[in-house]
């Protein structure tokens, strides 16, 4: 997940990375100035279109994403002679992603034959419309965070991380194939986060190597995201030799009662609870209810996936007993890279506001710079001129060894990188608003645990 050095692209450049409406009224000043400024005489510009949720709650995530593609765009704002222009759209409704918005916005994007691709989005719902149309229009999409596997790959669960070892399709787990989203039959969608079913097992890794637990009881939530995530930490926990003492998928629309399974699970021996779901449906609450049979804090954790981390209604619900819950994200955690120091340290000179860095504006920084590498490729392949859209996706797909701020990786046949990495973040505080404490990275670059 990519340059680096001091900023060098002037006052005007400074002033656009600092808001929505800076960036927007920049953006206008240098177009203008592209075509009026010279006498009449247009620049080369090449365009990077960026699709992800810039307003309400949704962005505060997505805002420091956009001024992590701002931040490489800075550092490097020309290309091969042509300048580079960030074209910034906003995906949320109402505070939320909002895959029709997203659509309209990849369709506005795809018609502008100076965009060579878009940074974005960061929900998998926004992803499914998105790629078809990008895929039509031949415009890559590089997304920092979209993990949902049926993105990119069959089957949504392997049989080899089924409990029953039965494969599960994307087509029974309600989501269309990779195949249904690519009219061209090609693929124009590429991911710096890795794949949804990792988690599982690397909570399991994290469960049985690192804390030392034999004995665990699974839940989930009844949706196929949360069966998945169960099904692989329970597969994996029981392959490294540890026990599913008990397990329930609960239905989070019925009554919440889960006392006789805690109280079952305790007299089974269980020592901590894996959950399989997201914080909508209770998951923390859960958390909660673990004091009256299994006592408070560490000494018993609640697992989980990126559905709760680093969540603050997940704290919030599990109160008292918020300590001690750990959850998997699947990606890196950039401030616990080496290679990502210099950049953050520079991005932050610049960016003086905490609020302007996320968890996300590393890989943002980094799915820049590994198109800027397949645009100046395609360029070379093009004489200099301005490349076709489907050079560039050519050269994405045949990058193998970028050197990212967060890592060296590469693109597999399907777009996913080749970082397999899944952060573990741990609830050290009741305070909804404290920061989780990152813990480890399971690196499953070199072979998949299943």
């Amino acid at each position: 997940m990519p340059g680096r050095g001091a900023l060098s692209s002037g006052d005007n450049l400074a002033v656009l990375s600092k808001t929505w409406r800076g960036y927007a009224l920049a953006s206008t000043v240098s177009v203008v100035c592209a075509t009026a400024c010279l006498g009449g005489t247009p620049t080369q510009v090449i365009r990077i279109g960026v699709d992800l949720p810039l307003s309400g709650v949704e962005g505060r995530a997505g805002m420091p994403a956009l001024n992590g593609v701002q931040f490489f765009v800075h550092q490097h704002p020309t290309l091969d002679g042509f300048t580079v222009e960030v074209v910034p759209r906003d995906d949320a409704v109402g505070g939320l992603d909002d895959p029709a918005q997203g659509e309209r916005n990849v369709k506005s994007l795809a018609a502008d034959p100076r965009v060579l691709g878009v940074i974005g989005p960061f929900d998998s719902n926004v992803a499914r419309l998105e790629i078809p149309i990008a895929n039509v229009g031949h415009l890559a999409l590089i997304s920092p965070a979209v993990s949902s596997r049926c993105l990119t790959k069959e089957p949504f669960l392997p049989a080899s991380l089924s409990p029953s070892r039965t494969e599960i399709t994307c087509k029974a787990a309600g989501l269309p194939a990779p195949s249904e989203l690519r009219p061209t039959g090609i693929n124009n969608f590429f991911r710096l986060a890795t794949t949804d079913e990792l988690q599982g097992p690397a909570a399991a890794d994290y469960a049985y190597k690192t804390l030392k637990l034999r004995r665990v009881a699974a839940l989930s939530d009844h949706e196929a995201y949360g069966q998945a995530l169960a099904s692989g930490f329970r597969t994996r926990f029981t392959r490294l030799g540890g026990s599913i003492v008990e397990y329930r998928d609960f239905d989070p629309a019925a009554a919440l009662d889960l006392k006789i399974f805690m109280r079952k699970a305790a007299g089974d021996g269980a020592q901590a609870i894996y959950f399989g779901g997201v914080t909508a449906n209770h998951g923390c609450v859960l958390r909660a209810q673990m004091a009256s049979q299994f006592g408070f804090g560490e000494a018993v954790p609640f697992l989980g996936g990126d559905g709760i981390a680093q969540d603050p209604e997940c704290v919030r619900n599990a109160g008292p007993n918020a300590i001690g819950i750990f959850a998997t994200v699947p990606a890196g955690a950039a401030d616990a890279i080496p290679s990502a120091q210099p950049v953050i340290s520079a991005f932050k000179a610049q960016y003086d506001n905490p609020a302007d860095y996320g968890a996300y504006t590393i890989a943002a920084y980094d799915s820049a710079g590994v198109l800027y590498s397949a645009i100046d490729r395609a360029m070379h392949v093009a004489g200099g001129k301005l490349p076709g859209r489907d050079h560039v996706i050519n050269e994405l797909s045949a990058t193998t060894a970028f050197a990212g701020a967060g890592g060296t990786f590469g693109f597999d046949g399907s777009g996913d990188t080749t970082l397999r990495i899944v952060s573990l973040f741990e609830s050290t505080s009741t305070d909804p608003n404290a920061q989780w404490t990152w813990v480890k990275a399971v690196d499953y670059s070199a072979s998949l645990p299943y």
